[in-house]
């Protein structure tokens, strides 16, 4: 068969090329975006510069003054801007990281042998390293600057390595470890589900575990949240049983009932009953 007798791969070919084309684009207009929020935040602390030079530059006119010269030339509010982004960054990827449902169904996203998200964790690890100890901390321009662009380069590798998580899924697993996630899957949502029993929980959540072996590494933090919502369930056995102490006390409260016979202990409780030897004595 001739090359033209693959003609109807065209149309396949064209749909790849399109979404490559979307994607290229959508990253060529986030990184503008990016760049233009960058040209603002340096602008804005140039002008926060020369209006602490300035203030400087009028102290000195007004006679001997004592002069901060270690002040941060960064507005508090740029950095508390910065900070922000960068926590809801890192929040959006612990929601990955700590939500078992979300990492059975993008598995890609914790794979830090993916290279988008080996990027990612790097971007990661350099905004965390630059981040100052607080919006009041003392810091330059340069830190400032180098922050602001270690935040927005975070941003981007997130943004990237998200969207080809939820593009792969679970597409680089073989058919067997498919199935198994999805089982995984469904037996996760009986273990959370607060209408089923506590023994069908605990059941369920321990297939959980066996299905993921291998598959997927489920982080210390992780196995801690879904643990408490497998046992945020049906009151536990102690717990049910707490209103009784308030029906006991009543009978704690009622004489102690002396049989009559013994004529003795009737007259007094503490005394013990004679033995048989003091009786014929007595007699």
């Amino acid at each position: 068969m001739e090359w033209w007798g693959y003609w109807w791969l065209i149309f396949p070919l064209m749909g790849v090329a399109g979404a490559v084309a979307k994607r290229w684009e959508w990253a060529a207009r986030r990184r503008h975006e990016r760049r233009l929020e960058t040209m603002k935040m340096k602008a804005q602390l140039k002008t926060a510069e020369i209006e602490a030079r300035s203030l400087t530059q009028q102290a000195k006119r007004k006679g001997p003054t004592i002069v901060d010269t270690t002040a941060s030339v960064a507005p508090n509010h740029l950095l508390e801007r910065l900070f922000s982004e960068h926590d809801e960054i890192t929040a959006r990827w612990l929601d990955y990281e700590l939500d078992v449902a979300k990492l059975i169904a993008f598995p890609a996203m914790s794979d830090g042998r993916q290279p988008l998200v080996a990027a990612f964790l790097r971007a990661k690890r350099t905004a965390d390293a630059l981040r100052p100890d607080s919006a009041d901390a003392n810091v330059s321009e340069k830190q400032v600057s180098e922050y602001l662009d270690a935040v927005g380069a975070y941003a981007v590798a997130f943004e990237v390595a998200e969207k080809d998580a939820r593009r792969l899924r679970d597409s680089t697993f073989t058919e067997p470890e498919r199935k198994r996630l999805e089982r995984a899957q469904q037996l996760l949502k009986v273990a959370v589900d607060e209408s089923a029993t506590q023994a069908e929980r605990n059941v369920a959540y321990k297939r959980v575990r066996d299905e993921l072996d291998g598959l997927i590494l489920l982080s210390d933090d992780a196995v801690e949240v879904l643990e408490k919502q497998v046992a945020r369930a049906l009151p536990s056995a102690p717990d049910a049983a707490a209103p009784a102490p308030p029906a006991a006390e009543p009978r704690s409260q009622e004489p102690e009932r002396i049989p009559v016979a013994d004529p003795l202990r009737a007259a007094n409780p503490r005394r013990s009953s004679p033995p048989p030897q003091q009786h014929r004595e007595d007699a």
